[in-house]
């Protein structure tokens, strides 16, 4: 019941801040325009990352309590993210560039704080001989940071047609929810249980044709969130093949970005210049139309998900 009540206090949350957002928005001219690698009929209101950061923080207050250090640095870090995204929305909505380096600098910092109270990955079970295998302070650091800022970006970079990244979220979620059920970590399995009911309820706004965009404010604030949730529930205590488990529950975003990279790195491309690399604009070319390539998506995500928890499930 617990879970359920953070679920629906989540979604409720972003049902009733994205109306009151968008007039705001409006107001503001706090609008994504369209150009000529963004094709959206008018105007869409940037707000759905300021909608679902509220609503998750509520949440963690309301069903968590902030009741010790990891808690007010997780809400640190989302502040950060989501502070310096809504800075990089607002140069679009002017149809200019943010620099990448703030951006940079602001999620590596989020993900420094994390990790300074203790929310990291900091080994694994050896299978051999069944015991914890701690890991050096410095790799920790490496591997937790890494992580949290790879996440954070990939999820970004594929939010490129409505309701991919969030749909894409909520199944993520929705994996590290189950995952955190199974090892009886019930701190994790609620942030799961809010970051999957701030998304469901952001996609009702946000399902082809949008009328709410999330923004990278919103995409980097959900890439944080199931970063950190991986460090906070199924990477601890993680034999050395179910660590995979976040790794394939965020599968299509990470494995089609490493794809994306090295194809810029081979073309000698910037790696953060946008472009149409990403899996969701090859399914374009390929003829499939927005909602067609939004469910092929979500659907190899589903099931990338589910052999995760299967993976889980055998205790392996």
């Amino acid at each position: 019941m617990r879970y359920f009540l953070a679920f629906a206090w989540a979604a409720a949350a972003v049902l009733a801040l994205t109306p009151l957002l968008s007039k705001l928005a409006v107001r503001f001219d706090y609008l994504d325009k369209p150009t000529e690698r963004k094709r959206h009929a008018s105007p869409v209101p940037l707000v759905g990352g300021a909608a679902m950061f509220l609503a998750f923080v509520t949440g963690l207050a309301v069903f968590l309590g902030f009741k010790d250090a990891k808690h007010a640095g997780i809400l640190a870090g989302c502040a950060l993210v989501l502070g310096i995204g809504l800075v990089d929305d607002w140069f679009k909505t002017k149809k200019k560039e943010f620099s990448v380096f703030p951006r940079l600098a602001m999620q590596i910092a989020a993900a420094v704080i994390v990790f300074a109270v203790g929310v990291r990955f900091t080994g694994f079970n050896n299978p051999f001989t069944h015991q914890y295998v701690t890991l050096p302070y410095w790799l920790q650091f490496v591997l937790t940071v890494t992580w949290i800022f790879g996440v954070t970006t990939v999820l970004n970079w594929i939010d490129g047609l409505d309701g991919l990244a969030g749909g894409i979220a909520a199944i993520s979620g929705a994996t590290l929810f189950v995952a955190a059920v199974i090892k009886n970590q019930p701190e994790s399995a609620v942030m799961a249980a809010l970051l999957v009911g701030a998304a469901l309820g952001f996609l009702r706004s946000n399902i082809f044709p949008a009328k709410v965009f999330m923004g990278d404010s919103g995409a980097t604030f959900l890439g944080f969130v199931l970063s950190v949730i991986a460090l906070y529930g199924a990477f601890k205590q993680a034999t050395v093949i179910s660590t995979f488990v976040p790794v394939l529950a965020l599968g299509v975003p990470i494995f089609d970005n490493i794809f994306v990279i090295f194809r810029r790195f081979r073309n000698r491309q910037p790696v953060y210049k946008a472009d149409t690399a990403q899996i969701q604009f090859r399914l374009l070319k390929w003829g499939l139309r927005p909602p067609q390539a939004v469910l092929v998506l979500v659907l190899v995500s589903a099931c990338l998900s589910l052999t995760s928890i299967i993976i889980l499930l055998l205790n392996v």
